[in-house]
């Protein structure tokens, strides 16, 4: 019985095991791989900061003559400016330092393609308004021809602007009376003899009202303002009611004798200043429509 218990006691102290050992500095390597990263990241950021100077000045100068106005660098907020404001600047890294101290280099190829880019847009600028004028030309030649079988191709003149194509009618007592806005069966046939070509059109048209700049008192009227808007928007209503054209193309506006074709010195002002102006607007963009008198001219 004592045998068997200092076996057991012996067994328990010669089996006895020390416990593990905890390693307290296991955060070490953690810290280790964050500040890693964190050198990583700066490494990147500070690669993204650098700036070929040659190259963005080289971009910036390209992208500035094909937007049509050169660049002008902002010393204090190291930013692209065009000479049209500040609102579109372009902000470039702190800490490059002022990009009007660098050389104004210009890569040639950049620049021979923003010169050939150009010159491929003013081509096909200049094309569509040539095309546009041939078709307004086409659409005064049927006025023309309507307006002869009708013998009244004498109240008619014509011309191009940026507009597109206006048809000017004399608006003599024979069109509308003296101070009065309704009008006369000779003024009727001439719209009869303007709407068949303007009725298959896409274009939409505007008719404008004028008066002389005679001192003339209106008597149904209270001024010359409310006299040529009325006229104007009397040859509407007879284009949409008698000459079937849509209603939703057309627009009227007065302008009294604010807009004369000749000045009051003239002796053709009193007669041609006063009249109706029936303008086919050109379907080109603004920056087209704005060639379309000198491709007139050029013909």
């Amino acid at each position: 019985m004592s045998n068997h218990k200092a076996g057991h006691g012996k067994r328990r102290g010669g089996g006895h095991e020390e416990e593990e050992h905890v390693n307290h500095e296991r955060w070490l390597v953690t810290y280790g791989d964050m500040l890693t990263l964190l050198m990583v990241l700066f490494v990147v950021l500070f690669a993204m900061s650098q700036i070929d100077m040659k190259k963005f000045t080289a971009l910036r100068d390209g992208l500035a003559k094909g937007f049509g106005a050169p660049a002008v660098m902002s010393g204090t907020n190291n930013s692209v400016q065009t000479d049209g404001g500040s609102g579109n600047a372009i902000d470039v890294a702190a800490g490059v330092g002022q990009l009007q101290d660098q050389p104004q280099t210009q890569d040639p190829a950049l620049q021979k393609a923003v010169q050939d880019a150009d010159r491929a847009r003013q081509q096909r600028m200049q094309a569509d308004a040539q095309q546009e004028a041939s078709n307004l030309e086409a659409i005064k030649k049927k006025i023309q021809d309507a307006a002869a079988k009708q013998g009244v191709q004498n109240s008619l003149g014509f011309a191009i602007d940026e507009r597109g194509l206006v048809v000017t009618i004399v608006t003599s007592d024979v069109v509308f009376a003296g101070d009065r806005a309704d009008l006369l069966p000779a003024g009727q046939r001439i719209l009869d003899a303007v709407a068949p070509a303007l009725v298959s059109l896409p274009n939409h048209i505007e008719v404008d009202g004028h008066t002389n700049q005679l001192p003339v008192p209106t008597k149904y009227y209270p001024s010359a303002w409310e006299l040529s808007t009325a006229r104007a928007s009397d040859v509407v209503r007879y284009l949409i009611n008698h000459g079937h054209l849509s209603a939703d193309r057309m627009s009227a506006a007065g302008f009294a004798g604010e807009r004369p074709l000749y000045p009051p010195s003239d002796p053709r002002a009193p007669t041609l200043n006063r009249r109706v102006d029936i303008v086919v607007l050109s379907t080109l963009p603004p920056a087209e429509r704005a060639l379309l008198p000198s491709t007139v001219k050029a013909e």
